[in-house]
């Protein structure tokens, strides 16, 4: 009873408009006030120790690297060196996008950012090359969230803290799938392009590849820091983010010089305030969590489920059901922080390998950020595009169905996810 209280009332609160952080917390409050007998103290030592993880400090240090990157410059030189790369291919355009968009993700660890960084930049040079603004918007739209499956992943991060996981694990479980991923969106940007005729670029000369490769080095070599960093050791992905926004700082302001000096306190002042969003949501979550977790309702979850007779199979069907329809409704972190919980426990009961899990949940959120009413993508697009979000949901549903085939890649192939992190010695 207590259970279809706690999500009536949430569903409730979340139906009126307001923000999902703050349904939380007041679900959490009212619950505590009139329906339990739960000591307050222990409710505010939950709140310092929920948070009080050593993982979280990557959130912040990651916004803050992605916004100087986005400022700097460096997502311009890594669209004129994909240019060259693969320009001279059927839709040679798009295709830079894809792996534009996947090397940003690479070192942005947001979507929303990789749209912005590489959308304002491509989709203008995408018109006036002669691509129609649809298949420059599908394209960005999509491949931007790759964002959050190529690490480092801030939405990995909030799994991890979640579940408990191991956050280095999960960053080098998302290579492969980034990399096959970023792949199959290619594919179909390339067949549509050979299929309407769309302009190809010039053939680049090695010269030009290797001048763009020179003068885009800087922010590629993020990637080798970040993710060779935490691969030999050197440093924990905690770590890896605070070098990546020292780093990234040091790329926007002197290597390249694209940001002055005295726009440096904006940057500061948008990561603080994107981080304390993140932050209160982590913290109403942490709270929502303690509260099911008394009323020990995953539990009670996990029993059902398992007393329906779901294998394996059926189970992680139902769940990415569960996080499409999820997806609807609210964005990633909110949907990590308050379903993790409850499934992760059913998932290791029934064997599911908690990496491999996490990188099917990450997967889920990356289709629901390309679709309506609440794709994230989708209205960063539209403020870029000027198009409508009915437009853009138009626009986006040939990459939007790739990556449902590749979901159900991820899901029932847990090989892709764990190949290389088990070869790496990270999984027992």
């Amino acid at each position: 009873m207590n259970t279809l209280i706690i999500f009536g009332l949430l569903i409730a609160l979340m139906l009126t408009g307001m923000p999902i952080s703050i349904s939380l917390g007041l679900t959490v409050l009212t619950f505590l006030f009139t329906m339990t007998q739960v000591p307050i103290e222990s409710v505010a030592l939950k709140l310092f120790t929920g948070i009080e993880k050593f993982e979280i400090m990557a959130i912040p240090f990651f916004i803050l690297a992605g916004n100087f990157l986005t400022h700097g410059g460096v997502a311009r030189r890594m669209i004129n060196f994909a240019t060259v790369m693969v320009g001279h291919w059927h839709g040679g355009l798009g295709l830079a996008g894809v792996l534009a968009c996947a090397l940003f993700a690479a070192i942005s660890g947001s979507s929303p950012a990789t749209v912005v960084a590489i959308g304002s930049i491509l989709l203008p040079a995408m018109v006036k090359a002669g691509f129609p603004k649809k298949f420059g918007a599908g394209i960005v739209t999509t491949s931007g969230a790759l964002g959050i499956l190529i690490p480092p992943s801030i939405v990995m991060v909030m799994y991890a803290v979640a579940t408990n996981t191991s956050v280095g694990a999960l960053f080098m479980a998302g290579v492969v799938p980034g990399v096959v991923l970023a792949t199959l969106l290619g594919a179909m940007t390339w067949y549509r392009a050979k299929k309407f005729d769309y302009p190809r670029q010039p053939k680049a000369s090695w010269a030009q590849r290797m001048k763009a490769l020179r003068e885009s080095f800087w922010g590629l070599f993020l990637i080798v820091v970040v993710m060779g960093g935490i691969y030999t050791g050197i440093f924990t992905p905690t770590e890896a983010a605070a070098m990546a926004a020292v780093y990234a700082f040091i790329v926007a302001i002197f290597v390249y010089k694209d940001m002055p000096l005295s726009k440096v306190p904006k940057v500061l002042l948008d990561s603080a305030n994107m981080s304390a969003m993140l932050l209160y949501i982590i913290t109403n979550a942490v709270l929502f969590s303690f509260i099911m977790a008394n009323e020990n309702i995953p539990q009670l979850l996990a029993q059902w489920l398992l007393d329906m007779g779901l294998g394996p199979v059926s189970f992680l069907l139902a769940v990415n059901v569960m996080l499409l329809l999820a997806g609807n409704v609210m964005e990633p972190s909110s949907i990590v922080l308050i379903l993790a919980p409850i499934l992760f426990p059913v998932a290791m009961k029934l064997g599911i390998d908690p990496v491999h899990f996490g990188i099917m949940m990450t997967v889920n959120m990356e289709v629901g950020m390309c679709h309506p009413p609440v794709g994230l993508n989708l209205y960063v697009a539209s403020g870029i595009t000027k198009m409508g979000i009915t437009e853009l949901t138009v626009a986006v549903w040939p990459w939007l169905l790739t990556m449902l085939v590749f979901l159900m890649m991820v899901t029932y192939w847990p090989t892709m996810s764990l190949a290389l992190p088990k070869a790496l010695g990270m999984l027992g």
